[in-house]
Protein backbone atom coordinates (compact mmCIF):
# COMPACT_ATOMS: atom_id res chain seq x y z
CA UNK A 1 0.00 0.00 0.00
CA UNK A 2 2.96 2.08 0.68
CA UNK A 3 4.42 1.58 -2.44
CA UNK A 4 1.11 1.75 -3.98
CA UNK A 5 0.20 5.46 -2.90
CA UNK A 6 3.49 7.20 -4.11
CA UNK A 7 3.02 6.14 -7.83
CA UNK A 8 -0.28 6.75 -8.06
CA UNK A 9 0.38 10.57 -7.21
CA UNK A 10 3.14 11.00 -9.42
CA UNK A 11 1.02 9.89 -12.24
CA UNK A 12 -1.25 11.86 -11.63
CA UNK A 13 1.49 14.65 -11.10
CA UNK A 14 0.42 17.97 -13.57
CA UNK A 15 2.85 19.17 -16.14
CA UNK A 16 0.80 22.10 -16.73
CA UNK A 17 -1.54 25.03 -14.90
CA UNK A 18 -4.29 26.11 -16.11
CA UNK A 19 -5.01 28.97 -13.85
CA UNK A 20 -1.43 29.46 -11.89
CA UNK A 21 -2.55 32.26 -10.66
CA UNK A 22 -4.23 30.76 -8.04
CA UNK A 23 -1.38 29.33 -5.96
CA UNK A 24 -0.44 33.09 -4.70
CA UNK A 25 -4.04 32.00 -2.51
CA UNK A 26 -1.67 30.25 -0.42
CA UNK A 27 -0.02 33.05 0.64
CA UNK A 28 -3.26 34.58 2.51
CA UNK A 29 -2.87 32.84 5.47
CA UNK A 30 0.95 33.75 6.44
CA UNK A 31 -0.51 37.11 5.35
CA UNK A 32 -3.61 36.63 8.30
CA UNK A 33 -0.84 36.16 10.74
CA UNK A 34 0.49 39.69 10.49
CA UNK A 35 -2.56 41.30 11.15
CA UNK A 36 -2.74 43.14 14.32
CA UNK A 37 -4.54 40.97 17.32
CA UNK A 38 -8.35 42.32 17.84
CA UNK A 39 -9.04 44.25 19.90
CA UNK A 40 -12.21 43.38 22.55
CA UNK A 41 -13.16 47.23 23.13
CA UNK A 42 -13.89 47.69 19.73
CA UNK A 43 -16.48 46.86 16.85
CA UNK A 44 -15.49 44.43 14.65
CA UNK A 45 -16.28 42.72 11.29
CA UNK A 46 -16.99 39.12 11.95
CA UNK A 47 -15.46 36.55 9.53
CA UNK A 48 -17.07 33.35 8.92
CA UNK A 49 -13.89 32.14 7.92
CA UNK A 50 -11.56 29.21 9.75
CA UNK A 51 -8.52 30.97 8.42
CA UNK A 52 -9.00 34.26 10.03
CA UNK A 53 -9.63 32.45 13.33
CA UNK A 54 -6.32 31.10 12.93
CA UNK A 55 -4.74 33.96 12.59
CA UNK A 56 -6.05 35.74 15.59
CA UNK A 57 -7.09 33.43 18.13
CA UNK A 58 -4.59 31.93 20.57
CA UNK A 59 -6.59 28.78 21.09
CA UNK A 60 -6.38 25.66 19.32
CA UNK A 61 -3.56 23.12 18.75
CA UNK A 62 -0.38 23.57 16.48
CA UNK A 63 -1.73 19.67 14.82
CA UNK A 64 -5.28 21.64 14.16
CA UNK A 65 -4.05 24.61 12.41
CA UNK A 66 -1.37 22.94 10.29
CA UNK A 67 -3.89 20.56 8.99
CA UNK A 68 -5.83 23.45 7.92
CA UNK A 69 -2.93 25.14 6.14
CA UNK A 70 -2.18 22.21 4.35
CA UNK A 71 -5.44 22.01 2.90
CA UNK A 72 -6.23 25.26 1.93
CA UNK A 73 -2.88 24.60 -0.21
CA UNK A 74 -4.44 21.65 -1.70
CA UNK A 75 -7.47 23.80 -2.56
CA UNK A 76 -5.45 26.22 -4.15
CA UNK A 77 -3.83 23.98 -6.19
CA UNK A 78 -6.93 22.08 -7.37
CA UNK A 79 -8.17 25.63 -7.93
CA UNK A 80 -5.13 26.28 -10.14
CA UNK A 81 -6.45 22.99 -12.66
CA UNK A 82 -3.72 21.18 -12.77
CA UNK A 83 -3.53 19.33 -16.06
CA UNK A 84 -1.23 16.45 -17.93
CA UNK A 85 -0.89 16.16 -21.80
CA UNK A 86 -1.94 13.20 -23.07
CA UNK A 87 -0.42 10.84 -26.25
CA UNK A 88 0.27 12.31 -29.24
CA UNK A 89 -2.80 11.72 -31.59
CA UNK A 90 -2.71 11.91 -35.46
CA UNK A 91 -6.19 11.26 -36.14
CA UNK A 92 -7.16 11.08 -39.98
CA UNK A 93 -8.92 13.62 -41.31
CA UNK A 94 -11.12 12.67 -44.28
CA UNK A 95 -10.99 15.13 -46.91
CA UNK A 96 -12.35 16.23 -51.05
CA UNK A 97 -10.34 19.55 -52.89
CA UNK A 98 -13.53 20.13 -55.24
CA UNK A 99 -13.04 22.25 -58.16
CA UNK A 100 -16.61 23.57 -59.50
CA UNK A 101 -16.39 24.81 -63.11
CA UNK A 102 -19.85 26.62 -64.18
CA UNK A 103 -21.07 27.73 -67.79
CA UNK A 104 -22.23 31.47 -67.93
CA UNK A 105 -22.20 31.63 -71.60
CA UNK A 106 -25.28 33.11 -73.56
CA UNK A 107 -26.73 29.86 -73.57
CA UNK A 108 -27.16 29.17 -69.71
CA UNK A 109 -30.10 31.86 -70.08
CA UNK A 110 -32.47 29.30 -72.12
CA UNK A 111 -36.02 28.98 -69.99
CA UNK A 112 -36.17 25.20 -70.82
CA UNK A 113 -36.40 24.64 -67.00
CA UNK A 114 -38.67 24.67 -64.29
CA UNK A 115 -37.73 25.67 -60.82
CA UNK A 116 -40.62 25.21 -57.77
CA UNK A 117 -43.05 24.13 -60.50
CA UNK A 118 -42.14 27.82 -62.78
CA UNK A 119 -40.27 28.32 -65.73
CA UNK A 120 -36.41 29.23 -64.85
CA UNK A 121 -33.09 29.20 -66.94
CA UNK A 122 -30.92 27.01 -66.73
CA UNK A 123 -28.44 29.17 -64.85
CA UNK A 124 -31.10 29.72 -62.43
CA UNK A 125 -31.34 25.82 -61.76
CA UNK A 126 -28.10 25.27 -61.87
CA UNK A 127 -27.27 27.73 -59.05
CA UNK A 128 -29.73 26.56 -56.94
CA UNK A 129 -28.26 22.56 -57.54
CA UNK A 130 -25.15 23.84 -56.60
CA UNK A 131 -26.10 26.08 -53.71
CA UNK A 132 -27.78 22.95 -51.88
CA UNK A 133 -24.76 21.01 -52.99
CA UNK A 134 -22.35 23.41 -51.40
CA UNK A 135 -24.86 23.36 -48.13
CA UNK A 136 -24.25 19.98 -47.81
CA UNK A 137 -20.29 19.75 -47.77
CA UNK A 138 -18.56 18.41 -44.76
CA UNK A 139 -14.96 18.73 -44.33
CA UNK A 140 -14.13 19.51 -47.89
CA UNK A 141 -12.56 22.21 -49.67
CA UNK A 142 -14.39 23.60 -52.92
CA UNK A 143 -13.63 26.62 -55.22
CA UNK A 144 -15.27 28.10 -58.16
CA UNK A 145 -14.55 28.55 -61.68
CA UNK A 146 -16.80 30.36 -63.93
CA UNK A 147 -16.38 30.12 -68.06
CA UNK A 148 -17.99 31.64 -70.83
CA UNK A 149 -15.33 33.34 -73.59
CA UNK A 150 -13.14 33.61 -71.12
CA UNK A 151 -12.41 31.12 -67.61
CA UNK A 152 -12.18 32.91 -64.19
CA UNK A 153 -11.48 31.97 -60.38
CA UNK A 154 -14.44 33.50 -58.79
CA UNK A 155 -13.84 31.27 -55.45
CA UNK A 156 -10.07 29.75 -54.72
CA UNK A 157 -10.26 26.22 -53.17
CA UNK A 158 -11.37 26.76 -49.54
CA UNK A 159 -13.09 25.44 -45.97
CA UNK A 160 -14.89 28.24 -45.82
CA UNK A 161 -18.07 27.35 -48.27
CA UNK A 162 -20.38 30.32 -46.96
CA UNK A 163 -17.81 32.85 -49.22
CA UNK A 164 -18.01 29.76 -51.82
CA UNK A 165 -22.01 30.20 -51.97
CA UNK A 166 -22.12 33.99 -51.89
CA UNK A 167 -19.83 34.17 -55.09
CA UNK A 168 -21.67 31.80 -56.66
CA UNK A 169 -24.79 33.44 -56.03
CA UNK A 170 -23.24 36.83 -58.41
CA UNK A 171 -22.61 33.98 -61.29
CA UNK A 172 -25.13 35.48 -64.11
CA UNK A 173 -25.06 34.58 -67.61
CA UNK A 174 -22.61 37.01 -69.74
CA UNK A 175 -20.25 37.16 -66.96
CA UNK A 176 -17.41 35.79 -68.52
CA UNK A 177 -18.62 36.53 -72.24
CA UNK A 178 -21.63 34.92 -74.43
CA UNK A 179 -19.20 32.16 -75.85
CA UNK A 180 -18.26 28.90 -74.60
CA UNK A 181 -14.29 28.21 -73.54
CA UNK A 182 -14.76 24.81 -71.78
CA UNK A 183 -10.74 23.78 -72.79
CA UNK A 184 -9.65 27.00 -71.15
CA UNK A 185 -11.79 26.35 -67.91
CA UNK A 186 -10.65 23.10 -67.28
CA UNK A 187 -6.73 23.85 -67.86
CA UNK A 188 -7.36 26.52 -65.05
CA UNK A 189 -9.42 24.76 -62.59
CA UNK A 190 -6.62 21.78 -63.26
CA UNK A 191 -4.00 24.56 -62.10
CA UNK A 192 -5.46 25.60 -58.75
CA UNK A 193 -5.80 22.11 -57.74
CA UNK A 194 -2.11 21.46 -58.22
CA UNK A 195 -1.56 23.30 -55.80
CA UNK A 196 -3.35 21.27 -53.20
CA UNK A 197 -1.46 18.34 -52.20
CA UNK A 198 -3.55 16.20 -49.86
CA UNK A 199 -7.07 14.70 -50.71
CA UNK A 200 -8.70 13.60 -53.77
CA UNK A 201 -9.01 16.18 -56.30
CA UNK A 202 -12.06 16.29 -58.57
CA UNK A 203 -13.48 18.80 -61.01
CA UNK A 204 -17.12 19.44 -61.81
CA UNK A 205 -18.16 20.79 -64.69
CA UNK A 206 -21.10 21.66 -65.72
CA UNK A 207 -21.90 23.11 -69.38
CA UNK A 208 -24.64 23.27 -71.99
CA UNK A 209 -22.48 23.72 -75.32
CA UNK A 210 -19.88 22.94 -77.39
CA UNK A 211 -15.96 24.52 -76.84
CA UNK A 212 -16.24 27.53 -79.42
CA UNK A 213 -13.81 29.94 -77.41
CA UNK A 214 -10.56 29.73 -75.82
CA UNK A 215 -6.96 29.08 -76.73
CA UNK A 216 -6.78 24.98 -75.21
CA UNK A 217 -8.49 22.14 -76.69
CA UNK A 218 -10.71 20.39 -74.13
CA UNK A 219 -9.21 16.81 -74.98
CA UNK A 220 -5.52 18.71 -74.34
CA UNK A 221 -6.82 20.20 -71.10
CA UNK A 222 -8.34 16.71 -70.21
CA UNK A 223 -4.97 15.28 -70.50
CA UNK A 224 -3.63 17.76 -68.60
CA UNK A 225 -5.87 17.20 -65.59
CA UNK A 226 -5.51 13.13 -66.02
CA UNK A 227 -1.18 14.18 -65.82
CA UNK A 228 -2.07 15.84 -62.60
CA UNK A 229 -4.46 12.42 -60.99
CA UNK A 230 -7.27 15.16 -61.75
CA UNK A 231 -10.42 13.47 -62.23
CA UNK A 232 -13.51 15.32 -64.11
CA UNK A 233 -17.19 14.66 -63.58
CA UNK A 234 -18.84 16.50 -66.49
CA UNK A 235 -22.23 17.43 -66.61
CA UNK A 236 -24.36 18.06 -70.15
CA UNK A 237 -27.01 20.02 -69.05
CA UNK A 238 -29.76 21.63 -71.12
CA UNK A 239 -33.79 20.24 -71.80
CA UNK A 240 -33.97 18.27 -75.77
CA UNK A 241 -36.80 20.03 -76.58
CA UNK A 242 -35.73 23.84 -75.89
CA UNK A 243 -37.68 26.24 -74.50
CA UNK A 244 -41.68 25.83 -74.12
CA UNK A 245 -44.65 28.71 -75.52
CA UNK A 246 -47.81 28.45 -74.89
CA UNK A 247 -47.38 24.49 -74.32
CA UNK A 248 -45.62 24.36 -77.33
CA UNK A 249 -42.30 22.89 -76.97
CA UNK A 250 -39.90 25.16 -79.75
CA UNK A 251 -36.33 24.48 -80.69
CA UNK A 252 -33.67 25.83 -79.17
CA UNK A 253 -31.24 28.76 -81.02
CA UNK A 254 -28.58 28.33 -78.60
CA UNK A 255 -25.79 26.10 -79.31
CA UNK A 256 -26.46 22.26 -78.89
CA UNK A 257 -24.46 19.99 -76.54
CA UNK A 258 -21.42 17.74 -77.81
CA UNK A 259 -22.18 14.90 -75.14
CA UNK A 260 -18.67 12.96 -77.06
CA UNK A 261 -16.47 15.57 -75.99
CA UNK A 262 -17.52 15.54 -72.46
CA UNK A 263 -17.91 11.94 -72.48
CA UNK A 264 -14.37 11.66 -73.80
CA UNK A 265 -12.81 14.19 -71.24
CA UNK A 266 -14.47 11.77 -68.08
CA UNK A 267 -13.29 8.95 -69.55
CA UNK A 268 -9.95 9.99 -69.64
CA UNK A 269 -9.08 11.06 -66.03
CA UNK A 270 -11.41 8.56 -64.46
CA UNK A 271 -14.40 9.97 -64.36
CA UNK A 272 -18.41 9.83 -65.28
CA UNK A 273 -20.20 11.62 -67.78
CA UNK A 274 -23.41 12.99 -66.89
CA UNK A 275 -26.89 14.14 -69.04
CA UNK A 276 -29.40 16.57 -66.89
CA UNK A 277 -32.47 17.30 -68.30
CA UNK A 278 -33.86 18.81 -65.94
CA UNK A 279 -33.56 20.00 -62.06
CA UNK A 280 -34.30 16.56 -60.32
CA UNK A 281 -31.78 15.19 -62.66
CA UNK A 282 -29.28 17.37 -62.00
CA UNK A 283 -29.87 17.65 -58.21
CA UNK A 284 -29.65 13.58 -58.79
CA UNK A 285 -26.17 13.99 -60.38
CA UNK A 286 -24.75 16.25 -57.84
CA UNK A 287 -26.02 13.58 -54.75
CA UNK A 288 -24.00 10.86 -56.83
CA UNK A 289 -20.86 12.60 -56.93
CA UNK A 290 -21.34 13.68 -52.98
CA UNK A 291 -21.07 9.97 -52.88
CA UNK A 292 -17.24 9.69 -54.06
CA UNK A 293 -14.38 8.23 -51.95
CA UNK A 294 -13.53 10.49 -49.23
CA UNK A 295 -9.49 10.14 -48.90
CA UNK A 296 -8.18 10.10 -45.32
CA UNK A 297 -4.94 12.40 -44.91
CA UNK A 298 -2.95 13.03 -41.70
CA UNK A 299 -4.15 15.79 -39.35
CA UNK A 300 -1.91 17.76 -37.80
CA UNK A 301 -0.86 16.03 -34.50
CA UNK A 302 -2.61 16.90 -31.26
CA UNK A 303 -1.97 16.41 -27.40
CA UNK A 304 -5.31 16.33 -25.39
CA UNK A 305 -5.41 18.07 -22.16
CA UNK A 306 -6.58 16.05 -19.31
CA UNK A 307 -7.91 17.82 -16.13
CA UNK A 308 -5.65 15.96 -12.78
CA UNK A 309 -7.16 18.34 -9.83
CA UNK A 310 -10.09 15.64 -8.93
CA UNK A 311 -6.90 13.55 -6.49
CA UNK A 312 -6.09 17.22 -5.10
CA UNK A 313 -9.49 18.46 -4.32
CA UNK A 314 -10.07 15.04 -2.30
CA UNK A 315 -7.08 15.37 -0.47
CA UNK A 316 -7.96 19.02 0.44
CA UNK A 317 -11.78 17.99 1.59
CA UNK A 318 -10.17 14.81 3.35
CA UNK A 319 -7.65 17.38 5.76
CA UNK A 320 -10.66 19.80 6.53
CA UNK A 321 -12.48 16.71 7.27
CA UNK A 322 -9.70 15.95 9.79
CA UNK A 323 -8.98 19.14 11.01
CA UNK A 324 -12.62 19.51 11.89
CA UNK A 325 -12.19 16.10 14.06
CA UNK A 326 -9.32 17.45 15.73
CA UNK A 327 -10.69 20.91 16.48
CA UNK A 328 -13.74 19.13 18.01
CA UNK A 329 -11.88 17.21 20.32
CA UNK A 330 -10.22 20.15 21.85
Amino acid sequence: MSAWLPGQWLSWWPDALAWPWALALCLLPPLLLLLPPRRRAAAALRVPWPLARTASSTHGGWAWRSVLWLAWALLCVALARPQQYGPPQQPPVQTRQLMLALDLSGSMSEVDMRLGGRPAARIVVARAVLDDFLARRRGDQVGLVVFGQQAHVMAPVTRDLDSVRAQLADAVVGLAGQETAIGDAVALAVKRLRNQQQGQRVLVLLTDGVNTAGVIDPRKAAELAAHDRVRIYTIAFGGDGGRRLFGLSMPSTRNSLDEESLRQMAQMTGGQFFRARNSDELAGIYARIDGLEPVEVAAAVQRLRLERYPPWLAAALALLALAALLRGRQ
